[in-house]
């Protein structure tokens, strides 16, 4: 796998973002960051909704994971879906941390939410995609919920085939709606634009596939955020949806894009504009690594538990 920097800088970004993952009140999350030199990382977790150790990344990253992970154990191409369907089950399925979580997760539903769970959180894509695996179903992805699973599960094997028939088969195995399709493909595109050192990627995919019906609502939303440039970003996030769906996800992130000049400051803005930040942040960092691999801080790397596996095959 080649330009497996860009996955090193999403999976970062996810892991420095995710102690203030899900902070929607703007008044706590100020009071978290208040006087702190750097936000990220936070050595005491702030998400009110579950708790793991600083350092590891959300479940939207750990989908990455898993296919990362499946894309080096799978000896044949052909396998690979196939494995990786496996490994969710083995990694969010019964018996794991994911899972465990659950019945907590429903109890909690039934009371106040006073204070985070210990352990991670399994999304909606993953826990419908695991039932569809499991009822032996030809395409497994959630159709509850647009949010950024399937881009996640596709962009370690976009660097290994790039093939949009075979990305799409990636994407639907876990996030199986139009929307999530076409916006974790546009995410691809614009990497893979960045990473070819074009000069304004955004303004390029714009170009490219303005005549494209296929990407017409993605090519309307990504105007409206073009001419919202000069605003602030914390506000233009609020405006288009602080929450893990699309197209406000995708959304936010462009913002965060064209108007950052570096990985640090687009990590660091996509935090403070709160809410879910882990799921823009894997954009954001994959765009910023892509552009410029040198870019992501090493200080950063070395905090990042995951980072550690894949710096082993950059360098390999």
């Amino acid at each position: 796998m080649d330009n497996l920097h860009i996955f090193l800088g999403a999976t970062v970004a996810d892991a420095a973002t995710r102690p203030l993952h899900w902070v929607y009140d703007p008044k706590k999350l100020k009071k978290y960051i208040q006087g702190k030199k750097e936000i990220v990382f936070l050595k005491k977790n702030r998400s009110p909704f579950y708790n793991i150790k600083t350092g590891n990344v959300s479940g939207y990253n750990d989908v990455g994971q898993v296919m990362f992970k499946t894309l080096l154990s799978s000896k044949k191409k052909s396998d690979v879906i196939k494995n990786f369907k496996k490994n969710v089950i083995k990694n969010f399925g019964p018996g794991s941390n994911y899972w465990k979580n659950l019945k907590l997760r429903k109890k909690y539903k039934k009371v106040k939410w006073k204070k985070p769970m210990n352990g991670p959180w399994i999304h909606q894509n993953i826990l419908e995609t695991i039932q569809n695996i499991k009822s032996k179903k030809i395409i497994t992805g959630g159709t509850k919920v647009n949010e950024s699973d399937g881009y996640c599960a596709a962009l370690p094997y976009f660097l290994f085939n790039d093939k949009e028939k075979e990305l799409k088969k990636v994407i639907k195995s876990v996030a199986n709606s139009r929307i999530n399709e076409k916006y974790a493909l546009s995410k691809l595109k614009i990497i893979e634009l960045a990473n070819k050192k074009d000069r304004n990627p955004v303004q390029s995919f714009v170009k490219k596939y303005k005549k494209n019906k296929y990407f017409k609502d993605v090519i309307t939303n990504i105007k409206k955020v073009l001419r919202l440039k000069k605003q602030n970003h914390t506000m233009t996030v609020k405006k288009f949806g602080k929450a893990c769906s699309y197209p406000g996800t995708f959304m936010g992130s462009i913002h965060a894009i064209i108007t950052s000049n570096s990985y640090k400051s687009a990590i660091t803005k996509t935090i403070k504009a709160g809410g879910c930040n882990c799921s823009r942040a894997n954009f954001v960092g994959a765009y910023f690594a892509a552009l410029k691999p040198e870019s992501i801080p090493s200080h950063w790397i070395r905090r990042t538990l995951p980072a550690k596996n894949i710096l082993k095959y950059i360098n390999s």
